[in-house]
């Protein structure tokens, strides 16, 4: 089941890259993936992630974008309860001076997916409900850029609070 989600998403992101950035491009992606233990009855859940980074060239703009995936375990029983009270994706565009220096974000957004992972026990492919992206700004070739992302969410009735999952950003660009 894993192969068909990651083979569909893989197939669905390509297609929306090709979309999102039009024209030339240069983009990079990095893949991470965690698993959320609910309490009680609820099934374990597992959240792949996709952060895409790109610029642009033929408008000299750089862009970040997540695409969250999500599936449950095998044999899974739904029981048709509400699972979060919250579940944010912040997804970032970075940069640096070198390949040592520090990020700093050039360009964010949060985006609440709460109500989508509530209301689909999995979700398989690109849309709007389940992608964010960060607002896109002028590329510099003299820096390293970058893009990634972070989840907060905050399961109905386990009384932790919210949970900080950060996720694998892309590899360095420059030039």
């Amino acid at each position: 089941m894993r192969k068909i989600l990651t083979a569909a998403g893989l197939t669905s992101s390509a297609l929306a890259i090709g979309v999102l950035f039009a024209g030339p491009a240069a983009a990079w992606t990095a893949s991470s993936q965690f698993d959320v233990v609910f309490p009680g009855q609820k099934p374990q859940t597992t959240y792949y992630v996709e952060n895409t980074g790109a610029n642009t060239t033929s408008n000299g703009n750089m862009t970040g974008k997540s695409v969250v995936y999500w599936q449950l375990g095998v044999d899974q029983v739904i029981d048709g309860s509400k699972r979060f009270t919250s579940f944010k994706i912040t997804t970032r565009v970075e940069a640096r001076l070198g390949t040592s220096g520090t990020d700093e974000v050039v360009s964010k957004k949060t985006c609440d997916m709460t109500a989508v992972v509530n209301d689909h026990y999995q979700w398989s492919f690109d849309s709007p409900e389940n992608t964010c992206v960060a607002p896109s700004v002028t590329y510099d070739g003299e820096l390293w850029w970058s893009s990634d992302a972070t989840v907060v969410y905050d399961i109905e009735g386990d009384g932790k609070g919210a949970i900080t999952q950060e996720l694998d950003g892309t590899r360095l660009v420059h030039g």
